[in-house]
């Protein structure tokens, strides 16, 4: 397929996420517009890019489906100018998304702890000009990033037994945070807001399934 192929499956998947009532927000819908899904899956899967489906990129990793890129973000609520951390780079769509969003007055800080994704993530994000916007580490995820916070929006993309603590300090106060929160086989996706005297409030989403958030505080390497 070519470019223009790319572009009108692509507008076809948007337009389909928006008439099943999933995709809402105009800057979500313009973003997903706007990022070529097919640039951030293997070579082989680039005529799958536009199923509503995940996709392995290697690794024991995936690339989440559209819809719920779609789900997460809009549940996030990223504004133009915010700092935001995502936990769980895989090839840098998720981050090229927020990117789009936040503009060049913000910045997108994502965590991979697997190095050849990270090498995957920062060659997708360079060769569509994105690493202005974006910092890709190399690192446990679980123990967010210190030295780039507070931020103002934190998204794990990877199944965690709890919201890691260090995450929740590294979140501004007003701060939103999304995470599918459970065991290995099923979460939930929990959307978490810092309030102003330093209490969480939760509030409860879909039932979803992510790969397994491993780290200090995610999951153990013997777990599974």
């Amino acid at each position: 397929m070519n470019g223009e192929d790319f572009e009108k499956k692509r507008r076809e998947l948007i337009k389909r996420l928006i008439r099943e009532g999933i995709l809402r927000d105009k800057k979500v819908i313009k973003a997903m517009l706007a990022v070529p899904r097919e640039e951030f899956v293997p070579a082989n899967y680039r005529s799958f890019a536009y199923n509503d489906t995940p996709l392995p990129i290697g690794y024991g990793q995936t690339i989440s489906a559209p819809h719920m890129v779609a789900i997460m973000t809009q549940a996030l609520n990223p504004d133009p100018g915010d700092k935001v951390l995502e936990v769980g780079t895989g090839s840098g769509y998720q981050a090229a998304i927020l990117a789009e969003i936040v503009g060049d007055s913000g910045h997108v800080w994502t965590i991979e702890r697997v190095k050849e994704l990270v090498e995957f993530a920062r060659s997708n994000l360079g060769r569509l000009s994105y690493l202005r916007r974006v910092t890709v580490i190399h690192g446990d995820g679980s123990l967010g990033y210190s030295p780039a916070a507070p931020y103002d929006k934190i998204m794990i993309t990877a199944a965690t037994p709890e919201v890691p603590e260090p995450l929740l300090e590294q979140l501004k106060v007003g701060g939103r945070l999304v995470a599918p929160v459970g065991d290995r086989y099923l979460q939930r996706l929990v959307i978490i807001t810092k309030e102003s005297d330093g209490k969480i409030r939760r509030e409860y989403s879909i039932p979803c399934v992510f790969v397994p958030l491993v780290g200090r505080y995610g999951f153990k390497y013997d777990e599974f």
